[in-house]
């Protein structure tokens, strides 16, 4: 999956694909986790926040179970 780096201390990157709603995050350690059942707007709204650091404890860490990729 392809990721985009985001400005963030906590995420360096995240990848998006639509068909199975699965949400891939790479943490700044190295760490990579998926989230599954994530919807298109959920991560639209993420790719766009000021913060995507507060974006990703408030809307994603809190409402989806992390599978480590890595």
């Amino acid at each position: 999956m392809q990721r985009k780096r985001v400005n963030s201390s906590k995420l360096r990157s995240v990848g998006y694909d639509e068909a199975t709603r699965t949400l891939e995050v790479e943490m700044s350690n190295g760490q990579v986790y998926q989230y599954v059942g994530v919807y298109p707007e959920v991560h639209r709204r993420f790719m766009a926040a000021p913060n995507p650091t507060s974006f990703f404890d408030d809307k994603i860490a809190e409402e989806y179970t992390p599978k480590p990729v890595k």
